[in-house]
């Protein structure tokens, strides 16, 4: 069954607010490719059925129990993690479960500020020593998390090769992504000529790969990378698996990796202090204006069935935020 069909939109009763919880409206909230293969059942992370969509939003805190803390009436929220079920106008929800964020930065920045760009900055950080001048190749660019690299990059002065699937607006894709910060547009196609070496005249070969797709882009990508250096696997959207040569492994000894955001923040829970200086840090950048939210389509709730059909298409460069 579609992913279309097997969604309802629904009236639910509030839950009675205990102690330690938050209650909130809920903004805005983004359809992710996550959130489609969790209703797939493709996904790392399967809820109980049945389940409220979305692993992502912003919501407005309406009130809180006695016990809590953390926030207060008023303030903006986001989920701490994932399957938390934003797809709705209004939840009640533990306090453990949300994260604060500062009102100060656009609403469809914060809706979407919890996955792609937390993935985009763990990956650039936690892999390769970066620094100023060195080069990272992508693929799926023009993704939520392809558009924070560039920015989140740019803004730290690490140079990106980015690479797209060729498609009937391809200039305006490309100017697009330069207007973000892209130092290089690429298509899958160019990957594999000899034009590549162009490119290396005026910057080094990168240390760090970043790879949503799989398959022979994947592997494509993999040429590129200076010895030593690691290619991240975040996401396979080819459906096809990562294919390395036996000699990338003996005589350039790359390093494989693989990275879900869910099990980063997981793996903080007892933990909130890198959760919360990382949501600072991209906080900053957007309030610099080095960081904008993807380009996005509003949609209001009603309209839910349209909005993850368009998520769906091929070549969607633009993420659709239902709206509260």
């Amino acid at each position: 069954a579609s992913c279309v069909s097997l969604s309802r939109l629904k009236d639910l009763e509030l839950a009675p607010l205990g102690d330690s919880d938050v209650h909130i409206k809920m903004l805005a909230a983004p359809i992710n490719p996550a959130d489609i293969n969790m209703i797939q059942g493709t996904y790392g992370l399967l809820a109980q059925l049945p389940a409220v969509g979305g692993n992502e939003g912003v919501g407005q805190v309406l009130g809180v129990g006695s016990r809590v803390t953390s926030v207060g009436a008023g303030d903006w929220v986001i989920p701490a993690d994932a399957g938390l079920g934003t797809w709705r106008t209004e939840a009640v929800f533990p306090e453990e479960a949300l994260l604060r964020v500062p009102s100060d930065v656009p609403v469809l920045c914060a809706a979407t500020l919890g996955v792609n760009p937390c993935t985009a900055y763990r990956m650039l950080a936690d892999f390769e020593t970066l620094r100023p001048g060195d080069s990272v190749i992508q693929n799926a660019a023009n993704s939520g998390v392809g558009q924070a690299v560039i920015q989140i990059a740019k803004a730290s002065g690490i140079r990106t090769i980015n690479v797209v699937r060729a498609r009937p607006d391809l200039p305006k894709l490309v100017e697009r992504l330069v207007s973000l910060g892209a130092d290089h547009v690429i298509t899958e196609e160019m990957l594999r000529k000899p034009d590549m070496n162009d490119i290396f005249k005026s910057i080094p070969k990168p240390r760090l790969a970043l790879n949503c797709v799989g398959g022979k882009s994947a592997t494509e990508m993999l040429r590129h990378l200076q010895p030593k250096g690691t290619m991240v696997t975040y996401g396979g959207m080819a459906k096809q698996p990562v294919t390395v040569p036996v000699s990338a492994f003996i005589f350039k000894d790359v390093k494989l990796r693989g990275f879900w955001m869910t099990q980063w923040k997981k793996d903080q829970m007892h933990n909130k202090d890198g959760l919360q200086s990382m949501m600072q840090s991209l906080c900053e950048l957007v309030r610099k204006g080095q960081l904008r939210e993807p380009a996005c389509t509003e949609v209001p709730l009603e309209d839910y069935r349209a909005a993850l059909e368009a998520s769906m298409k091929p070549f969607t460069s633009s993420k659709q935020i239902l709206i509260l």
